[in-house]
């Protein structure tokens, strides 16, 4: 017979929360505890539960933890405002997950809000306090809004950030594409679509208060500074990622600018630029490389007014999003290859 102070290897099935707290010899609550890392517990009690944890190669079972919650885990999605066809692709997304969400307790609500002013986006954040247990964010990188993420978390709501990252925050996750690479893979596109010419280059942007809009920026600046110094990227103008607003602004930017020879846009808008170009004459003739892979900018890729488009799976990015929600209730381990949004090309040639 073992002695008192031996444990035996469990021989089959999953190890249970039972088996961890026998293995350390604790009772089930400091298990409870201390894998949720609550307060109160025994330092010595903590390292007896991790090595019990380790030894019997725990891992949770997220079947029983979904039974186990009372009620739903509410996901609140804070979307921008506006006529953002990619945003309604989000919100399209989140519709199509309600059997996943059915079958995972989870319940989701979507909200809109004009991220482009940072007081009334910071005020929405802060509304979501008693209406869901995470929420997930496409927000503006501002000191309020950054001060409003923090608010949540301490009061227990986690915050998943969409899209357009606020990394000084408390926010649990960021789910989105590398948006530097996004930016640097767009100055490329420009660069070799261009060939020899030597001109300027234009940048509209939604606003570069936007993370993703700002680092996009950044990585395109660097990648045209370096490798295509023929071309010579003007100022990024902010066309708020309106329509009608970016036709508006590119229709005074080839206006002015008549060696305009690329134009990249950094947000949305595409349609306003689009028809700009058709109106000008111009179309196929300015290098225009844009951002997702709407109806509208597969038929500008189609007859030639696109010469690239970059995409981030709008499907991914909601599905990544709900299941982080979940994984820190359930306390499964977040895949980091299953949750990297990756960065499309898309062609005329590759279209889906």
């Amino acid at each position: 017979m073992p002695s008192s102070t031996q444990r035996l290897p469990l021989q089959t099935g999953r190890a249970t929360l039972s088996d961890v707290a026998r293995e350390a010899d604790v009772s089930l609550a400091t298990v409870d505890r201390v894998l949720n890392k609550r307060t109160g517990v025994h330092a010595r009690s903590i390292a007896q539960v991790q090595q019990a944890v380790e030894r019997l190669n725990y891992r949770p079972d997220p079947a029983a933890a979904r039974l186990a919650r009372p009620h739903p885990h509410r996901v609140s999605f804070l979307l921008p405002s506006g006529n953002n066809t990619f945003i309604e692709m989000l919100r399209e997304q989140i519709t199509g997950s309600s059997g996943w969400m059915e079958d995972h307790r989870v319940s989701a609500q979507t909200h809109q809000v004009d991220v482009f002013e940072p007081q009334r986006l910071a005020r929405r954040i802060l509304a979501l306090r008693g209406q869901c247990d995470t929420a997930v964010v496409m927000a503006l990188d501002h000191p309020l809004v950054q001060a409003a993420i923090d608010k949540l978390v301490a009061q227990g709501i986690a915050v998943i950030t969409l899209v357009s990252d606020v990394p000084k925050s408390q926010r649990q996750h960021f789910v989105g594409i590398d948006n530097v690479a996004a930016g640097r893979t767009a100055g490329t596109l420009v660069g070799r679509f261009s060939g020899n010419a030597k001109g300027e280059v234009g940048v509209i942007v939604g606003s570069l208060s936007l993370r993703d809009h700002a680092e996009r920026s950044l990585g395109f600046s660097q990648v045209m500074a370096a490798e295509y110094p023929g071309l010579r990227v003007l100022p990024p103008i902010e066309g708020k990622d309106d329509p009608k607003l970016a036709r508006q602004l590119s229709a005074r930017l080839l206006a002015a600018h008549p060696k305009l020879v690329g134009l990249y846009s950094v947000g949305a808008g595409n349609p306003g630029i689009s028809a700009t170009l058709k109106a000008s004459g111009r179309a196929g003739k300015i290098v225009f490389v844009g951002h997702e892979l709407t109806p509208a900018a597969r038929a500008d890729l189609l007859d030639g007014t696109m010469a690239a488009v970059i995409n981030q799976d709008a499907g991914h990015e909601i599905r990544s999003a709900l299941r982080l929600a979940i994984s820190r209730l359930t306390r499964e381990p977040v895949h980091a290859d299953q949750e990297r949004i990756r960065i499309d090309i898309y062609l005329k040639d590759n279209l889906p």
